[in-house]
């Protein structure tokens, strides 16, 4: 039974959108399409009559049988409007786009059509990129589902996750795709702080309010108005400290060291700890009150053992960032090698091997080899991993080039315990690593020069 014509001034309403917007029937054909969605999604062919699924993800089938979410299902069944973010093809490649799809009824309450909104997420991408997040595996488009979703709203947000999972590109996405971009974003490393600091570094101070206060400073709450203020590790914010904290989030006034004035702040409060927050509760070191004011809406962000899918994107873009004029890229065989690592320090973990790498290599590709250097010269990494309930570990040889992973003891005798165990030459232990016998003897120098005093 064919499906009845979509009113026209419901055609004209879409038209008229700056934003990509499409009119689907029940099938997921489109009916129609307004200028902006063609220009974004389809400029060389039209779209009308085809499939979405087709357009956006050139499936050969609906979403929901490929593996996606798919709004039109979810409004069919609830018959309310639903939100999603989706991987899309666009005129500049894949995309991150966050869907708004809405049911539209008759006056007999049928619902024959739907109307999808889209917006593009331009803080992240699925592939190597110079700039932004990037990931593409399960873990970390769910991140990005509540990023967009909480971005445009004045809820404050907290970020937790281990070190150096990205929480500070995290805090720039958020204020990028919030209405306060066009202000500033203003950063504030909490464990750099000491408590006789802190008050006068938030809030500012007067002249002559204190010693060594010499001339007045307007402090950062100011600096971020009409912005986004960035609070980095607010787990370590000394306790005195926390209740003037928990004063600005939940009346927007402070007063400035010396001044009795009170001042009124236009903020935007995004926080990130690695810290265990409820157990700092529990034992007395970190403000209830404070912990719940700020966890109005929370974001885990995954480790990267949890996506290491993304490790190859993760990578390229890195060689980008760190040598942008250099066209380094790595052979297949040195980024699966980088995919088996643990990653106890996450991102800037990797970020430290893929340098060594660059610095190893000559060429213009990155081979296994050089990635093996680059891990034995960072063989020996001091006890910093407690705090995360993660333990470093070091490769270990076991048949032909497999790397299998065990905690080691933080010493020279870690590489010495692979020798013992490799129950062969060390030539053919070298051979197994891919590199020299000299470049083994080298790993062997280094390690034990790093343990001498």
């Amino acid at each position: 039974m064919p499906y009845p014509a979509p009113p026209a001034e419901l055609l004209t309403f879409i038209e008229g959108m700056s934003e990509p917007q499409i009119l689907l029937d029940n099938s997921y054909c489109i009916v129609a399409a307004n200028t902006a969605y063609r220009e974004q999604f389809s400029p060389t062919a039209d779209v009308v009559g085809r499939k979405c699924y087709e357009v956006s993800h050139h499936f050969t089938q609906p979403c929901d049988l490929a593996g996606e979410s798919c709004p039109l299902i979810q409004a069919q069944q609830s018959g309310q409007r639903e939100r999603v973010l989706h991987l899309h093809h666009t005129s500049k490649g894949e995309e991150y786009v966050q869907i708004d799809l809405v049911p539209v009824r008759n006056a007999q309450g049928v619902q024959h059509f739907f109307v999808e909104k889209m917006a593009a997420l331009p803080m992240a991408r699925p592939d190597a990129s110079a700039q932004g997040l990037i990931g593409r595996s399960e873990a970390f488009q769910k991140m990005l589902s509540l990023v967009a979703r909480v971005a445009p709203s004045k809820a404050t947000v907290l970020l937790l996750g281990e070190s150096g999972t990205g929480k500070e590109l995290v805090a720039h996405a958020l204020h990028e795709a919030s209405p306060r971009a066009h202000k500033a974003l203003v950063p504030v490393d909490c464990s750099s702080l000491t408590e006789s600091l802190f008050e006068s570094e938030l809030f500012g101070h007067e002249k002559g309010a204190f010693t060594g206060a010499t001339q007045f400073r307007p402090g950062l709450v100011a600096s971020a108005n009409g912005g986004t203020l960035f609070l980095d590790e607010v787990g370590d914010i000394p306790l005195p400290m926390q209740v003037k904290l928990l004063r600005l989030l939940e009346s927007g006034t402070y007063r400035r060291v010396g001044s009795t004035e009170l001042r009124q702040a236009d903020i935007r409060v995004v926080a990130a700890t690695h810290r265990d927050l409820p157990r700092m509760v529990a034992d007395g070191s970190f403000r209830k009150d404070l912990y719940y004011r700020l966890e109005t809406f929370h974001i885990h962000l995954p480790p990267l053992r949890e996506r290491r899918e993304d490790i190859p994107q993760l990578a390229q873009a890195l060689l980008q960032r760190i040598e942008p004029q250099r066209g380094y890229s790595f052979h297949p065989d040195a980024l699966a090698r980088l995919q088996e690592q643990p990653y106890p320090g996450n991102v800037r973990e990797l970020r430290n091997v893929v340098e060594r790498c660059i610095l190893l290599c000559d060429a213009e590709v990155i081979e296994d080899h050089h990635v093996l250097e680059a891990l034995f010269i960072g063989l020996h990494w001091p006890d910093i991993h407690q705090d995360t309930g993660t333990s470093p570990a070091t490769p270990h040889v076991s048949a032909g080039r497999t790397i299998a992973y065990k905690k080691p003891s933080g010493t020279p005798e870690d590489l010495k315990h692979l020798l013992a165990e490799h129950q062969g030459s060390r030539a053919e232990l070298a051979r197994a690593l891919g590199i020299s016998e000299r470049s083994l003897y080298r790993r062997l120098k280094i390690l034990r020069n790093k343990e001498s005093p």
